[in-house]
């Protein structure tokens, strides 16, 4: 776990500064009070990192919490709080959420919850998990998806394009006095 791990120097404690320095508190809150909503846990809903690390580091809730938007997402969810367990309980968590519609980009690595590396990315992940719900029928947070907006455009709308002249080909209005390209001719 991350206690057991040395305390980073450098330019590696700058950059975990930097991904630490990018978490926020009211994210945090929001996730846990949705998570409340449709597990019926956690008791405590702070959205202080310590405590969003405490109640998902297991993963027993992330799977609950999958299978709780599309039951039967996670088919077997390990009790024990040996590492290499809960580690399995995130990873089938990671699987389920991209079943669910959470793009790749968009999750995180296990060890990024397991050795509390990047909460910020969890967050993210949960956001994206949560805009998904509302497909699903459950409550939905964060912002709305977009909706599709396709537009079909004739042949005769495409070719006309082809016949306008870009900007970046250059144009022959205004005044072009003073434009000089490469040195002068030295005589």
């Amino acid at each position: 776990m991350a206690e057991y791990r040395a305390n980073k120097s450098g330019i590696n404690a700058d950059a975990q500064a930097r991904i630490n320095s990018k978490y926020n508190d009211n994210i945090g809150q929001e996730i846990l009070e949705w998570i409340k909503v449709l597990t019926g846990e956690p008791a405590n809903t702070s959205g202080d990192a310590d405590n969003v690390y405490e109640v998902l580091k297991d993963g027993t809730l992330l799977c609950k919490l999958v299978n709780a938007i599309e039951e039967g997402s996670v088919k077997k969810i390990n009790q024990s709080t040996m590492a290499f367990k809960c580690m399995e309980n995130i990873n089938a968590f990671l699987e389920a959420a991209k079943k669910l519609g959470v793009p790749p980009q968009e999750t995180f690595q296990t060890i990024d919850l397991w050795e509390k590396q990047n909460l910020y990315s969890v967050l993210i992940c949960l956001q994206s998990l949560g805009r998904k719900a509302g497909n699903y029928g459950k409550p939905s947070i964060g912002p709305k998806e977009a909706d599709r907006n396709v537009r079909n455009f004739s042949e005769e709308q495409l070719k006309s394009g082809q016949n306008v002249i870009s900007l970046q080909y250059g144009t022959n209005k205004g005044q072009q006095s003073g434009i000089t390209f490469g040195n002068r001719r030295q005589m």
